[in-house]
């Protein structure tokens, strides 16, 4: 196996004065850094459209992507926007990404180019629109008439509509579909240019040899076009309320367990349906990406139901989820897919060998984290010593971890920062960032991967997420700048010294030296 580094990185945390990350020139100036620094992966969190908290991991959809990315220069260039249009931009903050007044500002500027596009579209922007169209018309239809409805019902829940259009009866869904006809195309329209920028920053990435590892959770959000139109495939009752939902007990982040209030698979119908739908999500994702880590792995082997209502995570079970058939169909569909496990938790003895036995069959690499190891002295398994394989994916932390810094200043243990610098064979933490980077980077792990916060040794205040806090997750924002050439240098010469830099031919030193 070829030892490969990478980056994680949410487009929403580009630098740029529309208030968000989006697909545009700092897009591709991360690539290009990606590229001179010899890295060979660039890890993205969920790309869907973001409902309450801005969570990706709760999406309106586990197909579409978040029209919040598009951006408008390409727009600009396309003819359906006007240069003007863009001169008088609000005063967004610049180090971090503020979702209301984005939203309130970014969406009627997306549908004035809408717009412009239903009026004067050249015929061959025109043809990609259908095209595009019919050819995702599987998933599309129902999130673009999801989203049209969603929008003139207040943005309210779909668990709220009126039962008739809540239940999905035909001619409700017929009445509402001709009156929001120009809704709905718009919806499609965002998609379209979404799916436009999105893959062609794919293919510049794939053609100067980075591959893009995406994230599937493995639950939806209950509010999404996904629970709408399959409930027959959930514990949704008749009334379109879950009756269980999904979360985990009592763990390291939380005393109460962490509730989702994601609605819970119907396994046994999934089964009887040859697992379609997750066929077609694992399709439409590997057009988007070209590796996926599955979030909450442990949840095909075994998950945690917790009845609809409670206000914590305590009060639940462990259900068994569907094992290898489901992964046995999809390699069948659809060949070898590059997965990586997300396999982290605490697991009682048989979980966790249920959980290895799933990953081994099908050469699924699991996740080391770093920033665990320091806990339980020098036998804890995220100790790069006790990797017992080299088909591990390790991360210093991750996007629901502090920073690195932030760890060491606030969120650990004195015993855990004592036991760290002894481990490094440091006197101080003056550059823990980074020796904890290199500590993954000289690992056997296949594959080490690390975040931009911990390359620019930033503290607390960068960390992207707080498990089980409401507000003020995945907001931060690099600037310009940041990504310096001196940095760029450090991370190669890391990435070379540790042979994770296959692209880059390195030089073998003359008997002489």
């Amino acid at each position: 196996m070829t030892r490969l580094a990478g980056v994680l990185l949410q487009p929403t945390s580009f630098p740029g004065r529309y208030g968000i990350g989006d697909l545009g020139e700092a897009a591709y100036r991360f690539v290009d850094f990606l590229n001179a620094a010899g890295q060979s992966l660039w890890q993205v969190l969920p790309l869907g459209p973001t409902g309450y908290g801005d969570s990706p991991y709760q999406c309106f959809s586990a197909f579409a992507g978040n029209p919040l990315l598009i951006d408008p220069e390409q727009l600009v260039g396309d003819g359906l926007l006007a240069w003007d249009e863009l001169n008088n931009v609000p005063a967004f903050p610049q180090d971090k990404v503020d979702y209301g007044p984005v939203i309130n500002w970014k969406l009627p500027l997306l549908k004035k180019s809408y717009g412009r596009f239903r009026d004067h579209a050249s015929p061959e922007l025109d043809l990609d629109f259908q095209v595009f169209c019919a050819e995702n018309a599987g998933w599309l239809d129902d999130y673009a008439l999801f989203m049209a409805i969603k929008d003139a019902q207040g943005g309210g829940a779909w668990g709220g509509w009126d039962l008739d259009i809540r239940t999905r009866q035909p001619e409700a869904l017929k009445r509402w579909a001709a009156e929001l006809a120009e809704p709905v195309k718009m919806q499609k329209y965002l998609q379209w240019q979404f799916f436009r920028q999105w893959l062609a920053l794919k293919h510049y990435a794939n053609a100067r040899g980075v591959r893009i590892v995406g994230d599937i959770p493995i639950f939806v959000a209950y509010d999404s076009a996904d629970a709408w139109a399959n409930r027959e495939l959930f514990y949704i009752d008749e009334d379109g309320q879950p009756t269980v939902v999904a979360g985990v007990p009592p763990d390291y982040f939380s005393e109460t367990g962490q509730l989702w209030g994601n609605p819970l698979y119907r396994w046994d119908k999934m089964a009887a349906r040859g697992y379609s739908w997750w066929i077609a999500r694992f399709r439409a994702m590997l057009t988007m990406v070209d590796i996926i880590r599955v979030d909450h792995f442990r949840a095909f082997y075994d998950y945690w139901e917790i009845p609809a209502g409670e206000e914590t995570a305590i009060n639940g079970q462990w259900v068994p989820g569907p094992g290898p058939d489901l992964f046995r169909i999809v390699e069948k569909e659809l060949g070898k897919v590059l997965i990586v496990a997300e396999d982290l938790g605490d697991f009682t003895p048989k979980a966790r060998a249920g959980i290895d036995a799933l990953m081994t069959e099908f050469g699924f690499p699991g996740m080391k984290i770093l920033q665990f190891g320091f806990g339980s002295g020098p036998t804890d398994k995220f100790l790069p010593h006790n990797f017992n394989s080299p088909n591990w994916v390790v991360y210093p932390g991750t996007h629901d971890n502090d920073t690195i810094m932030g760890w060491y200043a606030g969120s650990s243990q004195a015993y855990e920062r004592e036991f760290a610098l002894k481990y490094l064979g440091k006197s101080d933490a003056s550059d823990l960032a980074w020796d904890i980077i290199r500590l993954g980077w000289a690992s056997v792990a296949d594959t080490a991967i690390t975040s931009v916060q911990d390359l620019l040794s930033l503290g607390s205040e960068a960390r992207m997420n707080v498990p089980s806090r409401a507000g003020g997750n995945w907001q931060w924002r690099y600037q310009y700048g940041d990504l310096s050439e001196a940095l760029r240098e450090r991370l190669l010469e890391l990435t070379l010294i540790y042979g994770r830099a296959p692209r880059i031919a390195v030089e073998e030193p003359s008997a002489d030296e």
